[in-house]
C-alpha cells in the first residue's frame, strides 16, 4: 500500500465515523423535537458524507482497502455516536416503578431530591404501588439503581418524554399565558 492510499483510508475512516457520530446525534434531535439541532446536525453529516463517498467512489475501485477503511468508519461511528449520545443525555425521562415497598421506596427517592408520585394498583399476585419519577436521562442510572437496590423484586419501566407541563399555573398565570398567545 502507497503513503496515497494509507492517507486516504485514513481521513475516509475519519470522515465516516464523524458523519456517522453526527447522524445518531441527529436521529435523538429529531426523536426529541429539536428541529434546529437536527437541522445543523443533518447539513454537517451530509457534507462530510459527500466527500467520503466520493474519496471511495474516486478511489475505491483500484484499492479495496478504501472500500474497507469507509466499512470500518461507519461501524465506528455507530459506537462512537451511541457513546456520545449517552455521555450527553439530553431530555428527560420517567421511571415507572411497580413494587410492594411504595411509601418506604417513595420517602428514599424524595430523600435524593426527586419527586415522585405514588398511585396503588392490582397486579397479578395482588396490591402494588406504582411510582412514577420524573428525571433528567443522566439522572435516570441513579433512579434504577437506588429502585433495584432498595428492592430486587420491582419492575420498573424507562419511557422518554419528548413533552411536559413543569408545573401547575395559578389563575394569574394562566391568564398571562392566555394573553400572551391570545387565546380567549
Amino acid at each position: 500500500m502507497d503513503l496515497h492510499t494509507l492517507v486516504v483510508c485514513l481521513l475516509v475512516v475519519l470522515a465516516r465515523v464523524s458523519d456517522v457520530t453526527l447522524g445518531t446525534m441527529r436521529t435523538m434531535a429529531i426523536v426529541n423535537g429539536r428541529r434546529g439541532l437536527a437541522w445543523i446536525l443533518g447539513f454537517f453529516e451530509v457534507l462530510i458524507w459527500i466527500y467520503a463517498v466520493s474519496a471511495v467512489l474516486a478511489g475505491g475501485i483500484r484499492s479495496p482497502l478504501i472500500a474497507l477503511a469507509y466499512a470500518f468508519g461507519f461501524a465506528t461511528g455507530n459506537y462512537l455516536g451511541i457513546t456520545v449520545e449517552k455521555w450527553i443525555a439530553h431530555g428527560e425521562q420517567v421511571v415507572r416503578i411497580f413494587t410492594r415497598r411504595g411509601p418506604e421506596m417513595a420517602c428514599g427517592l424524595r430523600r435524593l431530591g426527586f419527586g415522585v408520585t405514588q398511585l396503588e394498583g392490582v397486579g397479578r399476585t395482588g396490591r402494588v404501588d406504582v411510582l412514577f419519577v420524573k428525571t433528567r436521562r443522566k439522572d435516570t442510572p441513579r433512579v434504577t439503581a437506588f429502585v433495584r437496590e432498595f428492592d430486587e423484586a420491582c419492575f420498573y419501566t424507562v419511557d422518554n418524554i419528548r413533552y411536559s407541563s413543569d408545573v401547575a399555573l395559578d389563575s394569574t398565570q394562566r391568564s398571562v399565558l392566555r394573553g400572551a398567545l391570545k387565546i380567549k
